[in-house]
């Protein structure tokens, strides 16, 4: 599927082998205008959301809004961590090819930050892996893949899990 026609192809990875595998993929099948570029995209979760930071108000009348930053900080340098080993392995693998990408780190729910970056940048394309969840957590988690597919604006090539 090589072409050289594309200007910019954003690869979203996560933590998951199969995000791995899309992005081999891309840098394998894709060929870029000289001006072109891959970006290669890794969404990191709100620590309110991955971690339930947000808590609900004391009862009975307690203080509203009570955080406890230590907590929230520890939690957030734990994403940073994990978010950097994404991207160090994600950029190994470019290494390997001798492919020069960019690379973006965005804070969000990952179905609407991937839609979202894709628009912003306006890439030809996006890929991305999916992994192979079976219908029931589909149906209560949602597929990012899948939302990404019917939302974004460009084409979508999804490189399916085994």
């Amino acid at each position: 599927m090589a072409t050289g026609n594309l200007a910019s192809v954003v690869v979203a990875v996560d933590g998951s082998e199969e995000s791995m595998n899309a992005l081999r993929w891309a840098l394998d099948n894709l060929r870029l205008r000289p001006d072109g570029e891959f970006v290669v995209l890794h969404v990191q979760q709100p620590p309110n959301i991955a971690a339930g930071l947000n808590p609900a108000p004391i009862p009975f009348g307690g203080p509203s809004g009570v955080e406890v930053p230590a907590f929230t900080q520890a939690i957030e340098a734990h994403q940073r961590k994990i978010t950097q080993a994404i991207l160090e392995h994600a950029l190994q693998i470019c290494a390997e090819k001798n492919v020069e990408v960019k690379t973006e780190v965005i804070v969000g729910d990952p179905k609407d930050k991937i839609c979202e970056v894709t628009a912003n940048r306006n890439a030809d394309l996006l890929v991305m892996g999916c992994r192979a969840i079976g219908p029931l957590q589909r149906m209560f988690l949602g597929s990012v893949s899948n939302y990404c597919i019917n939302h974004v604006g460009c084409p979508v090539v999804v490189i399916k899990g085994t």
